[in-house]
């Protein structure tokens, strides 16, 4: 049976206000909010949370997922949603322990595990399921609702043929160092209460603190 994920964000990866990709140091920030598309970076290794219509040849046989090392991959590229219960307005900025949903752009499908082992390293399965019209419990982001595992990547884990390099993404117990991610490359949608202050004549320049 799929187990539910809940988006308590590990580290709070996140929700911190991260420098836009190319710019430089001290630049505009991009914060995480609802309807944003972006990639998250594994802080190890720094491949990129990863999916492709390659399925697991065991366990779930669902699509599979995994981390890649280049940071230009189409595939890496993940849209923030709410969840049907808590739904969250595109523009939103993500908050802690918020509960969200990660969906796979290229293919549809969602960031989802259950109690099926992983391929490599037999912890918990990480997978991608379901489409537009079909997405359930099981479907959201960084740390496990009944089950308490984060989501992790194994450096030493590495598939072979026809996923060679990459590395295998997996839910485990225990936070560590391998659990740790981070918003990298996207495209992030302005925040909506910026802009309703910025149009009500306040500083729009102001930066919430965390």
């Amino acid at each position: 049976m799929e187990r539910s994920w809940a988006g308590l964000l590990a580290a709070a990866a996140l929700l911190l206000a991260l420098p836009l990709a190319g710019s430089s140091s001290g630049g505009d920030l991009a914060w995480v909010t609802c309807g944003s598309t972006i990639k998250l970076a594994h802080e190890g290794s720094k491949f990129r949370l990863h999916s492709h219509e390659v399925a697991y040849s065991r366990g779930s046989r669902q699509q599979s997922v995994t981390a890649f090392p280049d940071s230009d991959d189409a595939n890496s590229y993940w849209a923030v949603h709410g969840t049907k219960d808590e739904p969250c307005a595109p523009g939103s900025p993500v908050k802690k322990q918020q509960r969200l949903r990660l969906q796979h752009v290229a293919t549809r499908r969602w960031l989802h595990s259950h109690l099926f082992q992983s391929p490599l390293s037999a912890n918990q399965e990480v997978s991608a399921f379901g489409g537009d019209s079909q997405s359930d419990g099981g479907d959201v982001t960084l740390r496990h609702v009944d089950t308490g595992a984060f989501l992790h990547s194994l450096r030493h884990a590495t598939f072979g043929h026809p996923i060679a390099g990459q590395h295998e993404v997996c839910a485990i117990k225990t936070k560590g160092p391998d659990s740790q991610w981070f918003a990298a490359e996207g495209v992030y949608l302005p925040r909506a209460d910026k802009k309703a202050k910025a149009a009500g004549g306040g500083d729009a320049s102001e930066r919430d603190e965390l």
